[in-house]
């Protein structure tokens, strides 16, 4: 016989957990499997950049999210899925076998996106616990790591190895870092404050392709040059995991389609986390690739499948901690729309909001916290808006 749960959680990330938790909220009995590729069972995504290497009483063993323990779950990590059957309502696994299942969640996240460098020992995409670990016993002693990407993971990444002891270069297309999200005046900031801390600075700059070498990596770089590092870590987003659902026959766009109910176009079969593409009652459609999505969809896909009649109506929020810049996002940040800046300490505390044809599609809070609620009423009033009406409207 099969093994056969009434709920199974394909992926085991964030928003398994969550799904897993939620589904307790209201079932206290049904059986839960979570199938998961990880070599670990559920943990906290976010430490790996961020406390793990800046907050000394925060452990890797603090970083487990419990999900076995406090829902009964049974979690099977290193176990893949490659294909479901929503009529039979089963999911094949790699070595031939299959698992029944009442209702399934598919939270499959994504793989990180990869140059032509071989991953190895010395050179990580990095996404998971066992990246950090790995990384880890890497950094140190000086050794020259490079980081590859200036957005959320890569400027994380280097704030964290150069506060270890390592010395950092972060390799980056924009002309300035920040550059791609933030107004001119602020990404250069943003970037002083790397150089102001010792990261080297590659910018307007993509690497082409590298090799390993015995003691570390050699990159070639699109300016014509190469450089050797001791290590290469990468942080380039990630690449949705939709190859389940598409053979499923389920719509696929931009990540699986769901609707407000977190329902995929197949009966019993829903979608959360970073693979979903869902209908954002303030923004519209969209895919969201941060934690605090996972966390709510997760738990909202769990009470549904579990017999709720909600619908996810949360707008989710974005947030990095650098050195002493935190700042927290919702919506659309693209500095080439008309941002309209409030700041009470210039680029040092202050609001960035970013409009399209005079509505508002973005709010970024810097060092501003506790206001994403006030973020989300600016966002969800939908009149035109010009700087006079804008200034002001969040307290600081």
């Amino acid at each position: 016989m099969i093994p056969e749960f009434d709920y199974l959680i394909i992926g085991g990330g964030m928003a398994a957990d969550a799904a897993a938790k939620g589904i307790r909220e209201l079932d206290s009995t049904g059986t839960i499997g979570i199938a998961g590729d990880d070599v670990d069972p559920p943990y906290t995504r976010p430490a790996l950049t961020k406390k793990l290497w800046t907050d000394p009483d925060f452990m890797p063993n603090d970083n487990w999210l419990d999900t076995a323990a406090e829902t009964d779950a049974e979690v099977m990590t290193e176990t893949v899925i490659t294909s479901v059957d929503p009529e039979e309502h089963t999911a094949t696994m790699d070595d031939g076998g299959s698992i029944g299942y009442g209702k399934l969640l598919l939270a499959t996240g994504g793989h990180p996106k990869t140059l032509d460098v071989p991953a190895g020992p010395q050179s990580i995409y990095f996404r998971s616990f066992a990246d950090y670990r790995t990384l880890r016993g890497l950094s140190g002693s000086g050794r020259n790591i490079a980081v590859v990407g200036g957005s959320y993971i890569g400027t994380e990444l280097a704030a964290a190895l150069v506060q270890n002891d390592t010395s950092a270069t972060l390799i980056f297309p924009d002309e300035v870092l920040g550059g791609s999200m933030f107004p001119p005046d602020l990404a250069a900031q943003f970037e002083q404050t790397y150089a102001w801390h010792g990261v080297e600075l590659v910018s307007g700059t993509k690497v082409t392709s590298g090799r390993r070498t015995d003691d570390g990596v050699v990159l070639s770089l699109d300016n014509g040059t190469e450089r050797s590092f001791d290590a290469m870590v990468s942080g380039l987003g990630i690449v949705p995991c939709v190859g389940v659902a598409e053979k499923a026959g389920l719509k696929v766009d931009d990540g699986i389609v769901v609707d407000e109910g977190l329902r995929t176009s197949a009966d019993d079969v829903y979608a959360a986390g970073d693979v979903a593409n869902y209908p954002d009652h303030i923004l519209g459609r969209r895919r969201i690739e941060h934690v605090d999505n996972a966390k709510q969809m997760g738990a909202a896909a769990g009470r549904i499948m579990a017999g709720s009649i909600e619908v996810y109506n949360h707008t989710p929020y974005y947030y990095s901690n650098v050195f002493d810049i935190s700042y927290q996002a919702v919506g659309t940040l693209d500095p080439s729309l008309e941002t309209v800046e409030d700041w009470s300490e210039p680029q040092r505390k202050g609001v960035v909001y970013y409009l399209d044809g005079g509505m508002t599609v973005g709010v970024l809070l810097w060092n501003v916290p506790d206001k994403l609620d006030a973020a989300r009423e600016v966002l969800a009033d939908k009149r035109p808006k010009d700087a006079t009406m804008l200034r002001g409207s969040i307290d600081m």
